[in-house]
């Protein structure tokens, strides 16, 4: 009886993790969409990259300044 229980909660446990990986295979795009996503990235864009690259500057910048002050600036200016 015990075997027969640690059998059948074996093939419960490998039909599930089984059950599992096939609706991941389904849901999981194809090389085609793959493709095109990869296509349709931000990094992708060399007018985006280069908006991101000013953007990370002007925030390295701040907080540079920031670090280099006493002040708290998240309160705003000093009173």
């Amino acid at each position: 009886m015990s075997g027969m229980r640690t059998f059948l909660s074996a093939s419960g446990m490998v039909a599930v993790v089984g059950l599992g990986f096939g609706m991941w295979s389904i849901m999981s795009p194809g090389e085609e969409q793959r493709r095109e996503l990869i296509k349709n990235l931000p990094e992708s864009n060399p007018k985006r990259m280069e908006e991101t690259r000013k953007r990370n500057a002007l925030v390295m910048q701040a907080l540079k300044e920031a670090a280099e002050t006493d002040e708290n600036i998240a309160r705003g200016p000093a009173r």
